[in-house]
C-alpha cells in the first residue's frame, strides 16, 4: 500500500496517525520531495476524474489567479496544473489492492482495512 501526500498536511498527519494506530502498513511517497509523473497521474484521473484530484479548497488553488482557476476545465489542464503544483493534489491519496482512497475519512479507512 502507498500513500501519497505531503508530510506537513495536517489531513496527510492525521491519516498517517491513523494507520499508525491501527497496526496498517504503508510506503509513503512525499509530491513536495519525489514529485509525481504523468503516467501516475493519469492513472489516478482515469479512475476518479481529474476533477477530484484537485483541491479547490486548499491554499494553493485560492492563490491561483482567477482567469488561471478557469483555466483548468480539462483533464490536460488539470494534469499540467498538478505537476506544476504538486500541492494542489488531494491528499492523501492511498493506492490500495481494493483501490483508491482519496482524503482522510475513518469510516472509508476501517471499511478499506477491514479493521472492527
Amino acid at each position: 500500500m502507498k500513500v501519497y501526500g505531503i508530510k506537513n498536511c495536517n489531513t496527510v498527519k492525521k491519516a498517517l496517525d491513523w494507520l499508525k494506530e491501527n497496526n496498517v502498513e504503508y510506503e509513503f511517497h512525499d509530491f513536495k520531495k519525489l514529485g509525481i509523473t504523468d503516467s501516475k497521474l493519469d492513472e489516478w484521473s482515469s479512475e476518479l476524474g481529474w476533477e477530484a484530484l484537485i483541491n479547490k479548497r486548499g491554499t494553493t488553488w485560492k492563490q491561483l489567479d482567477p482567469a488561471r482557476q478557469i483555466e483548468i476545465n480539462s483533464k490536460s489542464e488539470a494534469l499540467k496544473l498538478m505537476q506544476e503544483k504538486t500541492s494542489i493534489i488531494k491528499r492523501p491519496l492511498i493506492e490500495t489492492n481494493k483501490g483508491i482512497l482519496l482524503g482522510f475519512d475513518q469510516d472509508a479507512y476501517q471499511t478499506a482495512f477491514t479493521i472492527a
